[in-house]
């Protein structure tokens, strides 16, 4: 069984992942409009991994014999100042999530919840993976500015490719 305080952090948490996938879906709808469809393209697979992440709380939330809570999902900014900017919104993004699981962890520790540690070990793992990422592209981003190294670096985006996240 989970307690009710889990239950309602990870219901949280995937409202949070959900609200995460909604906004890289508008970084991604930016970066098309802007003609940048690698950006896009990476953006896009970031919105169906958090989709996943949703799914995979949800899947752990039922095993464990709870409630899935789906909340409404809030309004996403929709336009940013250059790819630059997306890219540095996502990583003070992601850190705002890192924040959230560890929450969710220390309430975990704090109930002697192994299952759920055991979930959130995954997720920290993840989530280092995710700020390192966004890291890179920001300086990749400032070492090339706009122009040929842009449209390279777009090249490049594109040529990321989805793998889906097994949630049972």
């Amino acid at each position: 069984m989970i307690s009710k305080k889990i239950e309602s952090a990870i219901n949280d948490q995937i409202n949070a992942e959900f609200w995460s996938a909604y906004l890289y879906l508008s970084m991604s709808t930016y970066c098309a409009h802007k003609s940048l469809p690698g950006a896009a393209n990476w953006f896009h697979i970031q919105f169906k991994e958090e989709q996943d992440h949703a799914e995979k709380f949800m899947s752990f939330i039922l095993s464990r014999g709870g409630q899935v809570l789906l909340q409404p999902v809030a309004k996403v900014e929709t336009s940013w100042e250059s790819l630059l900017s997306a890219f540095k919104d996502t990583l003070a993004h992601e850190k705002v999530v890192t924040a959230k699981i560890n929450h969710i962890y220390d309430l975990a520790v704090e109930e002697k919840d192994y299952a759920t540690q055991s979930l959130l070990n995954w997720f920290i793992d993840e989530q280092v993976e995710e700020e390192e990422t966004a890291q890179q592209m920001i300086d990749t981003l400032g070492m090339i500015g706009d122009g040929y190294g842009l449209y390279q670096f777009d090249k490049e985006l594109a040529a990321r490719v989805y793998t889906p996240i097994v949630t049972a």
